[in-house]
């Protein structure tokens, strides 16, 4: 089981109140986490990474035992402790500003 953190936006437009648990099979990439997500919640198509690229927004962040992994492959192969569902993995709105 993986567990995910969104950010405030995107649990009230999945209309969840806490972590999102996800069954995925294979290994536990962010490709992976992101399909059964945008399965799972159809509404978040678009969101989270472009639709036509697949490519993640730029005011997002992904972060797996503490460490920021946007920058990561789409197939980067998660720690163990987010794969076992003993960590999330956090999506988290970045905040920009001048």
């Amino acid at each position: 089981m993986i567990r995910v953190v969104l950010p405030q936006h995107l649990r009230t437009l999945a209309g969840v109140s806490g972590e999102v648990e996800l069954c995925i099979d294979g290994a536990a990439t962010p490709r992976a986490i992101l399909d059964a997500l945008e399965a799972r919640y159809p509404m978040l198509r678009g969101t989270i990474r472009d639709q036509v690229t697949q490519e993640r927004r730029a005011f997002l962040r992904f972060f797996a035992c503490q460490e920021d992994v946007s920058h990561e492959s789409a197939d980067f192969q998660l720690p163990d402790d987010v794969a076992s569902g003993d960590e999330p993995l956090m999506i988290v709105g970045a905040i920009a500003g001048g």
